[in-house]
């Protein structure tokens, strides 16, 4: 049962919709401030955080931006700021998905339901952990290892660096094809289904954030190259893990 946090100062908007998702089989907890959602994380964890903007305590974008340093749960945010700047700054701040009020409890759930198919995508009898990795590029031994299953990125030699469901799906889009320049508008139809604005540093700022993570925890610089006028390669010798449906 996936485990989701609402957090919103509103009470009855967060009762009613800690209710609704209650009946659609969410194990949930409701929160009313940055502070009672620390707490909450630091006792049971999350699956998925649906996160208001606006609250007493700090604003929902800081609280992002911290949540982000500290979990792999995916960050749904509700807002009633529906400029192009306050969405490309949720964004590049790791959150999922950036929805704006009013937002009918069925979306939020439809959200919710398809970050946890990806997050929970367990491996079944074609994907067991033994079996064999499928290549792009490379004999696997000097290879980063893409984790399909788990959504990790693990450089030839170091531990392995889980990511969140953006950078999950950004790197899944450029490993299929090392080498192979993958366009912007490509990549913004699947982390956002939007068509890609040229004005927007989104993008840039994702690939930015996820070079700094990876070289801080393994010590290897991401071999993410961007390249002109088109989008971003990945440029290293990767093999990826089978995914449950059999593709790598």
């Amino acid at each position: 049962m996936a485990r989701i946090i609402v957090v919103e100062d509103e009470a009855d908007l967060r009762d009613d919709l800690v209710e609704y998702l209650d009946r659609c089989g969410f194990e949930v907890r409701g929160a009313a401030s940055g502070v009672e959602l620390d707490g909450l994380l630091e006792v049971e964890g999350a699956d998925v955080i649906v996160l208001d903007v606006n609250l007493p305590d700090e604003d929902g974008f800081s609280v992002a931006r911290r949540v982000r340093a500290a979990s792999q749960a995916a960050i749904i945010m509700l807002t009633a700021r529906s400029g192009l700047i306050d969405r490309v700054i949720g964004l590049e701040l790791g959150a999922d998905v950036y929805l704006v009020k009013p937002v009918d409890f069925r979306e939020i759930e439809a959200q919710i339901k398809a970050l946890v198919r990806r997050m929970h995508k367990g491996p079944g009898p074609a994907a067991a952990p033994s079996s064999a990795p499928v290549p792009a590029v490379g004999d696997g031994k000097k290879s980063w290892q893409f984790d399909d299953v788990e959504w990790r990125i693990q450089p030839p030699e170091g531990p392995a660096v889980p990511l969140t469901a953006t950078e999950y799906k950004f790197l899944s889009l450029l490993v299929v094809a090392p080498g192979e320049p993958v366009s912007r508008q490509d990549i913004s139809i699947t982390l956002t289904g939007r068509d890609w604005d040229p004005y927007s540093r989104s993008i840039d700022s994702l690939v930015r954030r996820l070079r700094i993570k990876v070289e801080e925890r393994t010590g290897c610089p991401l071999p993410v190259q961007a390249v002109h006028g088109v989008g971003y390669a990945f440029v290293g010798a990767v093999v990826t893990t089978a995914s449950e449906d059999g593709a790598g």
